[in-house]
């Protein structure tokens, strides 16, 4: 994804960090933005293309940034480790300090993974326009846990730092701060489904059936509290859907959203 980025400053457990964003076509008072929300291995990068394709289709602009710890945004503390609520700190601090920053209101989300989750629990306390959650996760499962426990000696052993290295000025910030604590023993009870009661915007859960980081269960379990969600199981496809079936995701996502879609007040329809 071309261009430069700009930084705004949050506050996150009790400091200031600065966070890399970058705008996909110009904001304005008539259009609801859609803000991407990455990976829990992902960056603004890392994206690649897509938002700005999926922004085009829907004629929208959208944001793009990463996460405390990711990317060119301020990493993680040598010593700071995450606890089992870190998805609800960013939901409920991270976010909203930026949407504050660059004066989003009731923006669409689009999370990919810990983003879809952080998404949902943003969703559960503050007013959105919708969420197109991409492979979330709502439980830990023991198939997650046995391909994270991969993603470790991969990282250790393998190739993983050398390519994480392309996205993340310091990439032992990103593996560590996500790695540790998804296969800590105390977070083997996280777990979001009460918080998705509260969500009343519409969602769209999408999940590739070849997923290797959680079984179909995690998006019918959104169903059984959300009844109007929407499910969308995309065959020949694991835990990226926006790498592996990018023109499918990209077609259920934009009619979702036109659907979903209110006129602002003060903007007319032709």
């Amino acid at each position: 994804m071309g261009g430069e980025s700009d930084f705004a400053e949050v506050a996150w457990r009790g400091r200031r960090v600065q966070l890399e964003y970058r705008w996909i076509g110009s904001p304005n008072a008539g259009s609801t933005p859609v803000v991407f929300l990455h990976e829990g291995l992902g960056s603004l990068a890392m994206w690649k293309d897509y938002p700005a394709r999926l922004c085009a289709e829907l004629g929208l602009p959208g944001l793009v940034f990463s996460r405390p710890g990711y990317g060119r945004s301020t990493p993680r503390g040598t010593e700071e480790s995450w606890g089992p609520d870190f998805m609800h700190e960013q939901a409920r601090e991270v976010l909203p300090g930026l949407f504050d920053a660059l004066n989003i209101d009731r923006p669409w989300l689009f999370g990919h993974s810990d983003g879809a989750s952080i998404a949902l629990l943003h969703a559960a306390t503050f007013d959105v326009a919708g969420v197109v959650a991409v492979a979330p996760h709502v439980f830990v499962e023991d198939l997650s846990i046995l391909n994270i426990e991969r993603a470790r000696r991969a990282y250790v052993d393998g190739g993983l730092r050398a390519a994480l290295a392309r996205y993340h000025d310091e990439p032992d910030s990103a593996f560590w701060g996500w790695n540790r604590i998804w296969l800590a023993p105390e977070f083997r009870d996280w777990n979001i489904e009460a918080d998705l009661d509260r969500i009343r915007c519409p969602v769209l859960a999408v999940q590739g059936e070849d997923d290797e980081y959680g079984t179909l269960e995690q998006i019918r379990a959104i169903a059984r509290r959300l009844p109007k969600t929407r499910l969308l199981v995309i065959p020949n496809c694991a835990h990226s859907p926006h790498r592996d079936q990018p023109q499918r995701l990209s077609s259920e996502a934009a009619r979702f959203i036109h659907e979903h879609t209110l006129p602002r007040a003060g903007t007319t329809h032709a």
